[in-house]
């Protein structure tokens, strides 16, 4: 353990005693996570406010082989900022780096801080006619260091990418306190390794990312929004499929969203419009932009609507006529992580699979958590980004539940995951689509990666963290 009377005043004379959190009360919104799944110890929170602050933190840290945990703004699922019980954690939260560097509106760029909230991102880009398109519901509290983090994927995954997809370059402190400036904004670089994708997803395990540049994008003129109610989910792939075909314009987002979800929406928030007047099981919220008029656009949609409607893949549907329609189609799918929130001890996973097999794969979960749980005894809260093969495939206590069947539920987690895991290697699929590994999926990589992919990630983290000191007990060990 480190000798904190030494630790803490060196962290105090490179920061300010005003940014070296050590008391009970000021540390504790950092120890935890979000949904109070985690919580862990430290000695300290430190608040760095440039780059060069967070480069003399990591080497008192390496110095003393205290733990380092970057955190961001603390909205992660899977307790990937959250420390452990270690004493000698220390957290860095990146609150206060949230600067917008640089603008450049000729090359589409924008450099930013890694403490910079996602929507403030956006609105600097929005300032110059430009767009940011990674979307989360999070987009006002999340950090643009955890989104990188995480490789975040969120609406618009689609149509724009991933994080990684959409970031030119990155500056972070490596754990021996050397900073890396790799905050190119060249969209060819073709020097090597692609060091920027090392430390994208890497959750804080191989350094702290203190700013990057992402990639800026045209903003649509036009934008057409639907709510379509589907025979099924498979006639939702064909629907997304036959959109992608024949649409002039791009299809952005493509949301999943289950009728059980939206009754339970609704019962949370009694404001929200149902949006269909016989909804059947599932639905999709569809959003389509590009250039043109939102009339022509809309009529073009509308068209291939009553196509599908003909085909038998649609059963209703219906179309936005006003950016107040939209804003309360999306409302609805914004609502269900907190509605989820308001079921109980709900089991959060978002897995990835192939477009082709996702109909059979949401059949085949939902029917072994029935199994798992018995079929009164679980709500399949299943969910997502069916345009990119990412669902939320959660489970909820059945309603009603009180607190002893809250808990009996929760003991079914361990038998969730190895579900899980079992289904997504018959399918193809994968154990985490965007919202990283953290402390909670460790044991799932674990038994899903094969053995020399984890050995060459193994071999990563030693050479650039030796000492082992960056956010400890997070994605392997």
């Amino acid at each position: 353990m480190p000798d904190k009377h030494s630790l803490i005043p060196r962290l105090t004379k490179a920061l300010g005693s005003k940014y070296v959190l050590t008391e009970g009360d000021d540390m504790a919104p950092y120890l935890t996570d979000w949904r109070k799944f985690y919580a862990g110890e430290a000695v300290a929170v430190v608040l760095p406010a440039n780059t060069a602050e967070v480069a003399s933190i990591v080497t008192i840290a390496n110095e003393a082989e205290c733990h380092l945990i970057p955190q961001g703004g603390n909205t992660g699922l899977c307790g990937g900022a959250t420390p452990d019980n270690s004493p000698s954690n220390i957290v860095i939260s990146m609150k206060r780096m949230n600067r917008i560097r640089h603008v450049d509106a000729i090359s589409r760029s924008i450099t930013v801080e890694a403490g910079c909230t996602l929507g403030e991102v956006k609105a600097a880009a929005a300032q110059h006619n430009l767009l940011f398109p990674l979307d989360l519901a999070a987009r006002d509290s999340c950090h643009i260091g955890g989104n990188l983090s995480t490789n975040a994927g969120g609406l618009n995954v689609l149509r724009y990418g991933t994080a990684r997809t959409q970031t030119l370059g990155i500056e972070v402190v490596l754990p021996d306190g050397r900073v890396l400036d790799l905050l190119s904004n060249l969209l060819k670089d073709n020097t090597g390794y692609s060091l920027r994708d090392v430390f994208i997803g890497a959750e804080g395990t191989l350094g702290v990312i203190t700013a990057a540049t992402l990639k800026l994008f045209p903003i649509p003129t036009a934008t057409a929004t639907a709510f379509v109610g589907l025979r099924d989910i498979a006639a939702g792939v064909s629907l997304l499929h036959k959109l992608q075909s024949t649409s002039e314009a791009g299809v952005v987002a493509c949301e999943l969203i289950p009728q059980i979800i939206i009754d339970h929406v609704r019962e949370c928030y009694p404001d929200v419009v149902q949006p269909l007047t016989n909804p059947p099981a599932f639905s999709l919220l569809i959003e389509l932009a590009g250039n043109g008029d939102n009339d022509a656009l809309g009529g073009q949609f509308g068209d291939i609507l009553n196509e599908a409607l003909e085909a038998g893949l649609v059963v209703d549907a219906t179309i936005a006529a006003s950016e107040g329609q939209r804003q309360e189609l999306w409302r609805i799918r914004e609502l269900v992580p907190a509605a989820e929130i308001q079921a109980g001890d709900v089991y959060k996973s978002d897995v990835a699979v192939p477009i082709s097999r996702l109909a059979e794969f949401y059949e085949d979960a939902a029917h072994a958590a029935k199994v798992i749980c018995g079929e009164a005894n679980v709500r399949v809260f299943a969910f997502g980004h069916i345009g990119d093969g990412n669902l939320h495939y959660n489970f909820a206590p059945p309603k009603g539940a009180d607190d002893a069947d809250v808990a009996a539920f929760a003991r079914h987690f361990p038998a969730f995951d190895d579900m899980l895991v079992t289904l997504l290697a018959k399918y193809g699929g994968s154990i985490s689509a965007e919202h990283g590994i953290g402390q909670k999926k460790r044991t799932m990589l674990l038994a899903s990666k094969p053995a020399p992919v984890l050995d060459v990630m193994r071999t990563i983290k030693h050479a650039l963290d030796p000492k082992g000191i960056m956010n400890p007990g997070k994605i392997m060990e």
